[in-house]
Order: C-alpha cells, then sequence, then structure tokens
C-alpha cells in the first residue's frame, strides 16, 4: 500500500466514522450508507466537501438540507450534494420496495 493510499483509507476512516454518528438517526441512515457505498468513488474535492459538511453542528438542519425541506447555503450546494441526494431517493426507495 503506497503512501496516498494510507491517507485516503485514514480519511475515509474519519468521514465513515463521523457519518454514521451524527447524532440524529435520519442523518446517520443517509450518510453512512452513502459512505459506505460512494465514499470511495469522491473525488479528492468531493470529499473536502464531506469533510465540511460533517463538520456542521445541527444535524437537522443538514438533514433539512439532504431533503430540502429548507434552502441548502450555496457553499454546501455542490456535486457532493447531489449526489447525497439522489443517493437518499434511491436508498429510500429500495428500502420501502423492501418493505420498511
Amino acid at each position: 500500500m503506497t503512501d496516498t493510499d494510507a491517507r485516503l483509507k485514514e480519511r475515509l476512516g474519519r468521514i465513515t466514522f463521523r457519518a454514521w454518528r451524527r447524532g440524529f438517526r435520519e442523518a446517520d441512515l443517509v450518510l453512512g450508507p452513502f459512505t459506505d457505498q460512494v465514499g470511495p468513488t469522491l473525488t479528492d474535492e468531493e470529499l473536502t466537501d464531506f469533510e465540511a459538511l460533517l463538520a456542521q453542528d445541527d444535524d437537522h438542519e443538514l438533514y433539512a438540507w439532504i431533503i430540502g425541506t429548507i434552502p441548502t447555503p450555496a457553499e454546501y450546494e455542490t456535486v457532493l450534494m447531489a449526489k447525497i441526494r439522489a443517493f437518499m431517493r434511491a436508498h429510500v426507495a429500495a428500502a420501502v420496495a423492501d418493505g420498511a
């Protein structure tokens, strides 16, 4: 494993931990699976955007941005946010189809 690979693995590990432990279950159920499934394919810029998003303290507000019930501040209206929203729509649809 190269030094770059090791740093990326460590970075994804931190992001995954923070995504699954938001303190607000609904956010955990979107961000955790998103990180597990999509995280390894994100670009460096998207990972930086994800780290900034995860630094937000208000989980209810963050979740509201994702589901679109309140406007997302311009600095968080990124390609990453579009990917999270698309994942959420597909993830929720799959969960409903499975009987959730």
